[in-house]
């Protein structure tokens, strides 16, 4: 397994990264530590959580994820382990956050109160990666980076990053970090895959002019390059994510589900899945390689909530795709571009 350094920081990181949103609810913890333990023994040295992990978050579920990965962390030598977590943030829209009433600006008073609730949960004295879940356009990025600078100062986190940014933010932020002398983004966690490759052009110019690194999640497209959704009578099982979506989300997630599970997300599935036949491999081995063979992704976020998935997972971990191999998938993105619906959705 190759490591890659997070941004200007001192953190070298696998390039393969676990994420743990489903622990705690999809993954018991008896199977959460089997993941956890064949991951680390495999060479993934970079696990990902959050404060309203398990997903969907709920008030009942809530924070069971970081008391999961806290209780594992106990079993490894705790310099060996980089633990990444983050803080809600305002903003998304997504769902009503179940943590301290609803109050997730990023103003120091809710940052201070996450992180230590987090390190309680995760029982250690320090996070290495601290990241904004959601960004809270609404604060003064000032204000924002000079809580996360205190925790810095204190040894209670040694790097911050951000999730879900956007270009305008992520240099905002820089800006204020600069200008002000505080502690600045070495990270940033966005959707990035096969079927969303939106990332490639202005945050991939970011990321390497101000020497911030991509962690990449979601790279199966929420589970739609894993070719589950290609059926032909539509029969979505009732646990996935967008057929959940669909029949129980409200506005904003409904979309979400047909901007990801649509025609040309479902041709992209069906062609990506004949070039890996052609390999030999898997989709999920395939959309993992072609994920961290970017020059500005640090590790790329795997999902898992079964052990037996995480071989396809691991199978990319050294894996080289050929030029040939990028330039078939690049001619599925020239063939099926971005474009928007009929009803006016942007697709991925």
């Amino acid at each position: 397994m190759q490591r890659r350094r997070l941004g200007k920081s001192g953190l070298v990181v696998s390039e393969i990264c676990l994420g743990t949103m489903t622990f705690g609810a999809q993954a018991d913890e008896a199977e959460s530590f089997r993941i956890m333990d064949h991951a680390y023994e495999n060479g993934i040295n970079f696990l990902d959580a959050a404060e309203i992990y398990p997903v969907p978050p709920n008030a009942e579920t809530v924070g069971i994820t970081e008391e999961i990965v806290g209780r594992w962390l106990k079993t490894k030598p705790r310099h060996a382990v980089i633990i990444a977590t983050k803080i809600t943030g305002a903003g998304h829209g997504w769902f009503t956050p179940p943590v301290r009433d609803g109050m997730t600006t990023l103003d120091r008073h809710q940052i201070r109160l996450a992180v230590e609730q987090s390190l309680t949960r995760l029982q250690t004295d320090y996070i290495d990666l601290y990241q904004t879940h959601w960004p809270d356009h609404g604060m003064r990025y000032q204000d924002t980076m000079a809580a996360l600078t205190e925790l810095v100062d204190e040894g209670k986190v040694r790097v911050v990053g951000c999730s879900n940014e956007t270009c305008w933010g992520v240099m905002k932020s820089i800006q204020a970090s600069e200008d002000y002398g505080l502690v600045r983004y070495d990270t940033i966690q966005n959707n990035f895959s096969l079927i969303n490759r939106r990332c490639e052009s202005e945050l991939a110019q970011v990321c390497r002019k101000e020497n911030v690194s991509l962690l990449p999640y979601s790279p199966l497209g929420g589970g739609v390059l894993s070719g589950k959704y290609n059926t032909d009578d539509d029969g979505y099982s009732d646990a996935w994510r967008f057929t959940n979506y669909l029949a129980n989300g409200n506005e904003r997630q409904q979309r979400m589900a047909k901007r990801f599970v649509n025609d040309r997300t479902l041709e992209t599935a069906k062609r990506l899945t004949e070039i890996a036949d052609r390999l030999s491999i898997s989709v999920t081995t395939l959309a993992v390689a072609w994920s961290k063979q970017h020059d500005f992704v640090a590790s790329t976020i795997i999902g898992v909530s079964q052990f037996d998935q995480l071989a396809d997972n691991l199978a990319a971990a050294d894996l080289v795709l050929d030029n040939e191999t990028m330039q078939q998938i690049d001619q599925i993105h020239v063939d099926i571009p971005l474009a928007m619906t009929e009803d006016g959705l942007r697709y991925l």
